[in-house]
């Protein structure tokens, strides 16, 4: 029989992390997520599953190190709230650019500014649109209980790989903060880096192996008909 627990929705989303063979959370507290790391150090994955968790000095600097981490084809997240997701969406641009799957986790508070500390749906169009510059849309599942935000963390990694695009799972202040029955799935090991090589050598920075070259990921494209392909 299934596990089940009573938890938050942040807590929902830390468990699944670990649950679903995430290798790396980078992120920085803001209310109302922060139960996420919180839960997340509590857990101590890396003592069980080897999964990486580090508080960064800014929700910049975290948005950039899932940036290395998706380069080499491992399955990174973060997670954060409005005010914090602005200033990811730069990086999230690149990402989408260099074609790098990655989670984002946006449990919305109010705004405009820093707002007030409430729940909120503000951030949707911002979300919907692709955040930040350029032409690019990336993929929003938006969870309508815990039992979602737990679920919506594999789905998430899936086709975030699938697709090789940012994904955001969109929630709010509300089902982060709301506490409900949720069934734990079964657990998804992490890839070794032999199964990374495999599954994902095509495209991820993995160093120049003596078979063949070794990948570049970029952003950056001089060529008018390579940006609109």
């Amino acid at each position: 029989m299934a596990e089940k627990l009573l938890k938050k929705g942040n807590e929902a989303i830390a468990l699944a992390a670990i649950r679903y063979g995430a290798d790396g959370y980078f992120g920085y507290p803001i209310t109302p997520q922060s139960e996420v790391m919180e839960t997340l150090m509590e857990e101590m994955p890396w003592e069980t599953t080897g999964m990486v968790v580090l508080q960064a000095e800014s929700e910049t600097s975290s948005i950039n190190m899932l940036y290395g981490g998706a380069c080499c084809g491992k399955k990174v997240m973060t997670s954060s709230s409005s005010p914090g997701i602005s200033l990811m969406c730069e990086g999230m641009s690149y990402m989408a650019g260099a074609e790098l799957p990655c989670l984002v986790v946006d449990v919305i508070r109010g705004g405009p500014g820093l707002g007030t500390i409430q729940p909120a749906q503000g951030d949707y169009f911002q979300a919907v649109k692709g955040g930040g510059h350029g032409d690019y849309k990336i993929i929003v599942l938006a969870p309508a209980s815990v039992q979602e935000m737990y679920d919506f963390v594999g789905l998430g990694f899936d086709l975030a790989f699938k697709y090789r695009n940012p994904v955001m799972i969109l929630s709010d202040g509300a089902i982060g903060q709301m506490m409900e029955k949720v069934e734990l799935r079964e657990p998804v090991r992490r890839l070794t880096n032999q199964e990374i090589a495999e599954k994902y050598g095509h495209w991820a920075t993995l160093g120049k192996p003596a078979s063949r070259n070794g990948n570049i990921i970029s952003s950056l494209s001089l060529a008018a008909s390579e940006m609109e392909a």
